[in-house]
């Protein structure tokens, strides 16, 4: 059996679930989200666990359970916890702001760039370079953050751009460093 689609799903306070078919809706605090089962995958909630189960031993159906069973927990998280992500900026004149569902970043370009949020996700600056993005659902979430910091990536010379708060960047010697023994 799968060790990720064995493991059981807590069920916290103030989340509802419901199976209709073979779709599961999850409701909490921070919001809804639904997953459709893949065939011959089920789901049993018993005294506050969910756990997810598998009809067969085919290659197909343990390929899914464990994909299916960390979705479902994911949504769980997202509905009652939520998730953040946070984005820092880099650079001399590099800023963000944000106005109602849209964020204002200036990157060095000749130019403001404006990015229009979904419904799912919000943010918040702090001192004009850090921007904490949160959601339920925690694919959008990653999706957001993804484009908004390929929109500037991070250079390795300097470091300017566009990064997440736990990246690291390699960082290059630049052609002075490279050059000073000749």
């Amino acid at each position: 059996m799968s060790r990720i689609g064995r493991l059981p799903i807590q069920i916290p306070d103030g989340v509802k679930i419901k199976e209709d078919g073979n779709v599961v809706s999850v409701e909490g605090p921070k919001g809804k989200a639904q997953y459709a089962l893949p065939d011959n995958i089920a789901i049993s909630i018993e005294d506050g666990t969910m756990h997810v189960r598998r009809d067969g031993d085919g290659r197909d159906e343990r390929a899914k359970h464990g994909l299916a069973r960390k979705l479902i927990a994911n949504m769980v998280e997202g509905v009652s916890k939520g998730y953040a992500l946070t984005l820092e900026i880099v650079g001399v004149g590099y800023r963000a702001d944000v106005k109602g569902k849209q964020i204002h970043l200036n990157l060095g370009y000749s130019h403001p760039i404006v990015y229009t949020l979904p419904d799912a996700v919000t943010a918040k600056v702090d001192k004009q370079t850090v921007l904490t993005m949160e959601s339920a659902d925690k694919q959008i979430l990653g999706e957001v953050t993804a484009q908004i910091r390929a929109l500037r990536p991070p250079e390795p010379y300097k470091g300017k751009g566009v990064k997440y708060s736990t990246e690291r960047i390699r960082r290059k010697a630049g052609k002075a460093a490279g050059a000073g023994g000749r």
